[in-house]
Formats: structure tokens, C-alpha cells, sequence
């Protein structure tokens, strides 16, 4: 079981990112989420995190477990965590960019997202996130990094499974 989650908020062809200020990822675009509390289950904590992160309120109905995204960096540190997507209504309004405790957020549009030589989000996310996107199944995303640099990625449909409620 891993302790992290992440969820993507799309609006039509925007997606809610946050450009975080703190390691691993500062400076790099990515969604929303953190690490679980004790006791609670992947979609609670994302749930949870995404009300702490932005202040909206998500329900069980609108989050879509996607899966999980794992990765190996130099054969040594292995690590994961549950993803999750939340479709919202065209008309829902949320003003950005927004400064919040964990960096700032705004809306991006998935073009800008699949952009070529968009250097301004993490390796792994161009990889993963159109597959998320665009593909039903529960999938597990597997990111191989050596010396900090994206060597390999493939994924697999997985079962969903009870912990994730």
C-alpha cells in the first residue's frame, strides 16, 4: 500500500495544476494531493487533500480512480502512489492563478500540458497523464529514472481494489 495521492481536476480542456514550492517536485507543474493519514483510505485522502490544497469540495461520486503511478530511480529507491480524476462542470468557476500554502495554482490547458519542450512540469507527467486522460481502464503507470532522467515507462491495466474505497 503506498501513502501518497494525486488527482487531476479537468474543466473541459483545462486542468487545475499546482506549481509547487517544495521538494521533489518544486517549480514543476503537477495536480494536487499528499500523503494519506493514519487510517485513511486512498480516496478519503485525496478527497481530503484536494479541499486542503484548493479549497473545493469533491464528492466520492466525481473522483475516478485511475490507478497507481510507481516508479524505480537508480535500481535502489522504489516508490508509488494512487492517482485519481475528477471531471467537473464547464461552468464551474474557480479564479487563478491562486497562491496557496503548497505553491500556486491555475488552470492549464491540456494542450499547453502535451506541449513539445514544455520543460515546465516533471518528466513522468507527459508519459502518464494523456493515458489517464484518455483511457477507462485502472491502470498501473511504471517510471524507470537513472541519474534523474526518465529512462523508461510502460503500463498495465490492473483490478481495482477494496482499499481504494
Amino acid at each position: 500500500m503506498f501513502k501518497q495521492t494525486l488527482c487531476f481536476i479537468k474543466r473541459q480542456d483545462e486542468i487545475l495544476m499546482l506549481n509547487r514550492e517544495k521538494a521533489p517536485t518544486k517549480g514543476l507543474w503537477n495536480g494536487v494531493g499528499g500523503k494519506m493519514e493514519q487510517g485513511e483510505t486512498p480516496l478519503e485522502c485525496v478527497i481530503r487533500e484536494v479541499k486542503e490544497e484548493t479549497g473545493i469540495d469533491i464528492t466520492k461520486n466525481q473522483t475516478k480512480y485511475k490507478g497507481v503511478i510507481t516508479w524505480e530511480v537508480d535500481k535502489i529507491h522504489f516508490g508509488g502512489l494512487y492517482v485519481f480524476l475528477v471531471d467537473i462542470h464547464n461552468d464551474f468557476i474557480y479564479q487563478t492563478p491562486k497562491m496557496v500554502d503548497e505553491g500556486i495554482l491555475d488552470w492549464k490547458r491540456i494542450s499547453w500540458l502535451f506541449g513539445e519542450k514544455n520543460f515546465g512540469e516533471g518528466e513522468m507527467l507527459p508519459h502518464f497523464l494523456p493515458t489517464i486522460l484518455n483511457n477507462s481502464s485502472v491502470l498501473e503507470h511504471k517510471c524507470t529514472l537513472e541519474n534523474n532522467r526518465l529512462m523508461g515507462y510502460e503500463f498495465k491495466k490492473i483490478e481495482l481494489v477494496e482499499e481504494i474505497k
